[in-house]
Order: C-alpha cells, then structure tokens, then sequence
C-alpha cells in the first residue's frame, strides 16, 4: 500500500490510503502518535523533529527489513554404471526490503531425476528478483551438467566435469582416473577430483545458514560412484543434504535430501537407474512486529528471537 500523494490523510480511521494506522498494518483504532518510532521511520524523519498533516505523510509507504535464502532443486545423477555425483542446487542469500501491502511470490524447485534441477525464485514488486539455479546433472556417457554447481563425471572418458554459477556454487570434480567418479559441486566448495582408479570421490560441501535460528547446511554435491567389485569405493555427499555415492554392483547412489537443495549421488558398478537432487527451499526471517500472517502455499511459520520465519517447500506467496 502506499498512503495517497493528494487529499485527507488521518493517523487512524479504516480507509486504505488514508490511514496511518493502516498503512504501518496497526488496526485502524491502535493508539498512534507523531512520535512513535514507525511513524518517524515511515515519514523519514527524526525523532523530535516537525511533523505536518497531511504534508510528511503524502505518497509516502512502510517499508520492512527482512533476510531471504533461496535454494534451488540439486542435479540428479544420470543412468549408467559408475557415474558422476551431480551438483548442488544454487543457494543465494542475503537481506531485502520488504514494501508494507505488496505480495512476494514464492517457486521452489524441485529435485532433478538424472537431469537438471530445476530454479528457486523469489520475485516481487520493488525486490531485486532473487532466482537461484538448479543443480547440473552427474554425468556417466557426458559431459557434467552446469547449473547452480556442476555435475561431475566419469572420469576415464574425456568428460569435462560442470560448472557452477557465480555466487551460487561451484564447479563438479573432475580427474582421470579409470572406472571412478567424481563428486558434485556444492554451494561451498568444488566437487573432489578423482585420484586412484575404482574410488569415487567426494561432494563440495554446502553453506551453512542460521535464518531459521539454527545453523543447517543446504545445497551439498552428489558423491561420486565407485567400482566395488574390485574393492573400490564411493564418495560421500556434501554436507548439506548432497546423496552419497554408491560403488557395490547394481546398486544406486543415494537422492539428494529433500528441501536442501543437495544433489544426487552417482551410482555403482552394473548399475541401470538414476539417482534424484533434492528439492529446493526458500526461507523469509521478517520481525515479528511486522509479520503479516498472510501466505499461500502452506509455509512453515516459527519463530526465532524477534523474528518469524516464513519457509517454504513448495511455491506460494507472502503479503507484507
């Protein structure tokens, strides 16, 4: 909302765009002075300094402060024996403001089943758009996927392993040694290159963050797909939700954790399936005194110190 640039302005009453109380989200009746610290913060003025109604009050709107994290879907790893881990989701965090009355929307992405994970968005009027990119795929018979971080690959083939997005994650492991794999990328840090023949290796790490009040990794690359039949070994999945590798015969690397963005591990020898990325999350911290309580999609509402945290694990919006 924005209070109108022409015309009555009253610091109560119940019509929108009139109304003081209604444009800082008060009830119309709520006790309101010229001194209080959100009318000074919506006016831009300090405390003590002259006030004029209607004048300090015309096209002026509230405005909140809150922090973000957007998560996109991990990479899945692609059928096909002894296959790369694939790469994380890419994570984008950070604090925007919020405009009282205008509604932000919410995709999250799913998890990639041997394919690209797919984009986490959040958009909304005066915000920069924040979309993070999905995770690229583990490759087997190609090149590693580039997304958000980069797949790796099978790295006795002249594969080239994927590349991440800057400021989101990072590059797939890569390497040349024969019948291993390598890791995924994570938000942060690369996927570990293969260096001894039949070992898969490990994924990047993902990032931790502390918007919902306690610290989790998110976005962690696949591990790569070992040859167990000749005593080989797998690599394990970033922290932050990255599927572990597998190497035992027929057997597949272990998904991507769901609302973590973490990518899909690579798969052991004889293997015939895919492995899948995790799904995506996106995350609002607002001060509580603010909070709207008006969302769609369902999201998770907690609270942490002063702040209530609006999470996301499917697409929907949020009313300022």
């Amino acid at each position: 909302m924005t209070l109108n640039s022409s015309g009555p302005i009253s610091l109560g009453g119940s019509t929108t765009g009139q109304s003081v109380n209604l444009e800082l989200g008060q009830s119309a009746t709520a006790t309101i002075s010229f001194n209080d610290a959100n009318v000074r913060t919506l006016t831009g003025t300090s405390s003590g300094a002259s006030l004029v109604m209607p004048t300090n009050f015309y096209g002026k709107y509230y405005t909140i402060s809150a922090s973000f994290l957007v998560v996109a879907g991990g990479g899945g790893s692609q059928v096909g024996d002894i296959s790369g881990g694939a790469g994380a989701g890419g994570l984008l965090s950070g604090t925007t403001t919020l405009t009282k009355g205008q509604v932000y929307s919410v995709t999250v992405g799913g998890g990639g089943a041997g394919a690209q994970g797919s984009n986490s968005v959040l958009s909304g009027s005066g915000i920069t758009t924040q979309t993070a990119i999905g995770g690229g795929f583990g490759g087997r018979t190609s090149n590693g996927g580039s997304g958000g971080s980069g797949g790796g690959v099978r790295t006795d083939g002249s594969y080239t392993p994927g590349s991440g997005t800057s400021g989101q994650g990072n590059a797939g492991g890569g390497g040349s040694a024969s019948a291993a794999a390598s890791g995924g990328g994570g938000a942060g840090a690369s996927g570990t290159s293969t260096s001894s023949a039949n070992n898969g290796t490990n994924g990047g790490i993902g990032v931790a963050s502390s918007i919902t009040g306690s610290s989790i990794y998110y976005a962690g690359g696949g591990g790569g797909g070992g040859y167990g039949n000749v005593g080989g070994t797998a690599g394990s999945g970033g922290t932050g939700g990255g599927g572990n590798g597998a190497a035992a015969s027929g057997s597949l690397g272990s998904n991507g954790t769901a609302n973590t963005g973490g990518g899909g591990g690579g798969s052991g020898v004889s293997s015939s399936g895919s492995t899948s990325g995790g799904s995506g999350v996106v995350i609002l911290s607002v001060p509580t005194a603010n909070y709207s309580g008006t969302t769609t999609g369902s999201p998770t509402i907690t609270t942490s110190g002063a702040n209530t945290i609006i999470k996301f694990t499917g697409s929907g919006s949020y009313r300022a």
